[in-house]
C-alpha cells in the first residue's frame, strides 16, 4: 500500500492525457506487483466501452503477452473482469476451461494462476488490474481482497484520462483568463482615477453594469477602456 500511495501522490496532480496515462499505468503495474505478496508480475489496462485496450502497462513480457493474446482472441480473465465488473480468479490456468482459446495460447508461458479485478470509476468500468504467478493456487483470499482495495484509488487516478489536445485547450483557456484579468484590472484603474473610487467600489460598478446589460465582465471592461457610451462612468 505504501508503494501505491507513493505513486498516486506523485501522479494525482498530473493532467492525465492519453500519453501520460500510458506512463501512469506502467507505474501502477509496478506498484500493484509490490503490493500483492503472491504476485510475480502485474498489469494495468484501460479499455474503451467495447473492451478494446486504450493503454496498458505491465511489469514483464509474460504479462504483456498474456494480455495481448486476450485482446487478439477476444476472451480471457481480464476481459471478463471488465465485462462482469467482478474479480476473476484462476487457480490453475491449464485446468481452467472458461477461456479455451486463451488457455491454449498461453500454455507455453510460465503462467499458472491469476487474479483480475475491474477498475470502476463514475459508475462505469474503465479497465482492469491483474496479477499472475507461475505457481498454481498462488493467491489467497487476502491477496484477492488486497487487489480489490488497490483498484479503487487506481480507478480514481485513471478515471479522467483526457485526449492529448486537452493540455493545449487548457493553456488557451488560461491565456484567455489572464487576458480578461488584465483588461478588468486596467478598466478598474480607469474608473478609480476618473471617479476617485477605491478598488472595491470600481469593481462593484463594473459588476453592476455587467448585470444590468447582461454582458460578461470582459465586455464591460473593454467598453470602459474604449470609452463606449453606456459603459460605467
Amino acid at each position: 500500500m505504501e508503494e501505491l500511495t507513493f505513486v498516486v501522490a506523485r501522479l494525482k496532480g498530473l493532467l492525465l492525457t492519453e500519453s501520460t496515462a500510458a506512463r501512469a499505468v506502467e507505474d501502477l503495474a509496478e506498484a500493484v506487483k509490490k503490493s500483492v505478496p503472491g504476485s510475480l508480475g502485474a498489469g494495468v489496462s484501460l479499455m474503451d466501452d467495447r473492451g478494446r485496450r486504450r493503454s496498458t502497462g505491465s511489469t514483464d513480457d509474460v504479462v504483456a503477452e498474456a494480455d495481448a493474446l486476450q485482446y487478439e482472441l477476444g476472451q480471457g480473465p481480464c476481459l471478463t473482469a471488465w465485462a462482469a465488473e467482478a474479480t476473476v480468479q484462476i487457480d490453475d490456468v491449464r485446468a481452467d476451461d472458461r477461456w479455451p482459446l486463451w488457455r491454449d495460447a498461453v500454455r507455453h508461458l510460465p503462467l499458472r494462476s491469476t487474479l483480475s479485478t475491474p477498475l470502476v470509476h463514475g459508475g462505469r468500468c474503465i479497465g482492469a488490474l491483474k496479477v499472475y504467478s507461475p505457481l498454481p493456487s498462488a493467491f489467497s483470499p487476502q491477496d484477492r481482497k488486497q487487489l480489490e482495495l488497490l483498484a479503487s484509488p487506481a480507478a480514481t487516478l485513471l478515471g479522467n484520462v483526457q485526449p492529448d489536445n486537452t493540455t493545449a485547450a487548457a493553456s488557451k483557456a488560461l491565456r484567455d483568463a489572464l487576458g480578461t484579468r488584465d483588461l478588468v484590472s486596467t478598466a478598474r484603474g480607469i474608473l478609480m482615477e476618473r471617479h476617485m473610487l477605491d478598488a472595491d467600489a470600481a469593481m462593484r460598478r463594473m459588476l453592476s453594469q455587467a448585470s444590468a446589460s447582461r454582458a460578461d465582465l470582459r465586455t464591460v471592461a473593454l467598453s470602459v477602456i474604449d470609452g463606449i457610451p453606456g459603459s460605467p462612468r
